[in-house]
């Protein structure tokens, strides 16, 4: 089995991706400077060695070659490592709360070839299951939303990097963000 370009690393949880059949890029400017040039979404991966459900969809998934083969045909993907770039996660789980998502790991999140996150979630089973769809068909979705230019897409990735930063610059300050807090409240009400 060929490794990917996650053998040269020296984190623990991306040398275990290391022989996955997907084409994992560590995060960094040549993986964005691929997805500038071939002109693809980047799916980013975020875990940690630890995480059960990190280990679940690295079975399901990205020891799959089926979805490994449509991973690299849609994608510039990038695995992260919690532990090793807690300010990454922290902006991609910023990202998905401001979606009104709860956060967790394994983090999926689709981005810009820029790095601007435009949806995302947590754990995807590999087939449909939990109420959950399939990675695969999310895979396919986001792709093809993507390839078409969907409007949604883009009011997405504005709204969400414009809470963001405002979460980033609120946090610094020491403020709560409205922008942060108006979809979490809106979560919160769905569940009562």
């Amino acid at each position: 089995m060929r490794d990917n370009r996650l053998a040269r690393e020296t984190s623990p949880y991306l040398l275990q991706h290391r022989h996955n059949p997907v084409d994992w890029w560590p995060w960094g400017p040549e993986a964005l400077a691929a997805a500038r040039d071939q002109n693809k979404p980047i799916l980013l991966s975020v875990g940690y060695a630890a995480c059960h459900w990190c280990h679940v969809m690295a079975h399901e998934s990205f020891e799959n070659p089926e979805v490994a083969a449509l991973m690299n045909r849609l994608f510039i993907n990038i695995k992260v490592d919690r532990e090793e770039r807690p300010d990454i996660d922290h902006i991609y789980q910023t990202a998905l709360a401001v979606m009104g998502e709860q956060g967790g790991w394994p983090l999926t999140m689709f981005l810009t070839p820029a790095g601007e996150p435009f949806w995302g979630g947590t754990y995807f089973p590999h087939p449909a299951r939990y109420g959950r769809p399939g990675f695969m068909t999310v895979l396919q979705q986001i792709a093809q939303a993507y390839a078409r230019g969907d409007p949604a897409l883009e009011k997405n990735r504005q709204a969400i990097t414009r809470a963001v930063r405002q979460a980033t610059e609120d946090a610094a300050s020491g403020a709560l963000s409205p922008a942060l807090l108006a979809p979490m409240a809106d979560k919160l009400l769905d569940l009562v």
